[in-house]
């Protein structure tokens, strides 16, 4: 799309490997990519297929499996959950990619950020700063944790938004996230759903859906002119799959199409929203 980079992460769910996927999405249109974490990611792999391909390599998603050990009162866990974060911290750095997606949160019953949780991170943002890598911090559920390390670290140049519009819509109770912190905004992750299920506002993982733009919910014209509002010019992420969650069939029917079609079918999509700006 000429007026917009599009970038799209890469997924177990595509049927191929990840070196294949990078120049796959090359192929198709897109302009850049992100890729999970792991301490034995090819990563060397994964740039040198980058650079062959003129792709954009331009964000790590951290692992966020300890999320909440970051701000729990267990020095030993909290020590390993903070390790982990800061050794791809350092595969950053290393292969030049210049953001890491950081969740603030996992978890559906806390809601109280922690001292200890803020120096930890505290020390991750340090090390992000002297490694001239920037932390995006993604709304997840805890928003409130969220909101604790933006305002801990408002205005610290290695720190920015990810901004997640599905997070935002089952997750965020639809609140208006880009109100709040559009302004250091740095990465979006689109994806669409159906909001939340529970008739009382309950909100579980299942509900986090990752469907094609223009499947759920979403109003994507609202979207489009909140990003506009808060004078995002960066490129637009999407982040989807084609796996249904346990006990749900809204991803089913991806399931069926070839990855070639699905991969074409979301660039289709993501065109379509690039349009709007």
């Amino acid at each position: 799309m000429w007026n917009k980079r599009l970038y799209l992460a890469t997924s177990d769910c595509f049927g191929m490997s990840t070196t294949e996927q990078i120049k796959t999405f090359a192929k198709i249109g897109f302009d850049g990519f992100f890729t999970e974490w792991q301490t034995d990611s090819p990563l060397e792999e994964w740039v040198q297929a980058a650079r062959e391909t003129g792709m954009t390599y331009h964000s790590i998603h951290a692992p966020f499996g300890r999320s909440a050990d970051m701000w729990g009162d267990d020095p030993a866990r909290g020590q390993e959950a903070l390790d982990g974060l800061l050794a791809c911290l350092t595969d950053c750095k290393l292969w030049e990619v210049p953001i890491m997606v950081v969740h603030a949160f996992i978890g559906f019953e806390d809601h109280t950020p922690t001292q200890a949780g803020l120096e930890r991170f505290g020390r991750l943002v340090q090390s992000a700063e002297n490694s001239g890598v920037r932390i995006a911090f993604e709304n997840t559920e805890g928003e409130e944790y969220l909101f604790a390390l933006m305002d801990e670290f408002a205005d610290h140049p290695a720190v920015g938004f990810c901004w997640d519009s599905g997070h935002e819509m089952c997750y965020n109770h639809s609140q208006d996230l880009l109100a709040r912190l559009g302004d250091r905004l740095i990465i979006t992750h689109l994806n669409d759903n159906l909001g939340i299920r529970d008739y009382n506002g309950k909100i579980t993982w299942k509900d986090d859906l990752h469907l094609l733009p223009f499947d759920g919910v979403a109003d994507w014209d609202d979207n489009v002119e909140r990003l506009k509002k808060c004078n995002y010019d960066g490129v637009l992420t999407f982040e989807l799959t084609r796996d249904s969650k346990p006990g749900r069939h809204e991803n089913d029917r991806y399931k069926k199409m070839e990855p070639i079609e699905y991969l074409t079918e979301a660039y289709k999509r993501a065109c379509r929203i690039a349009a709007k700006f």
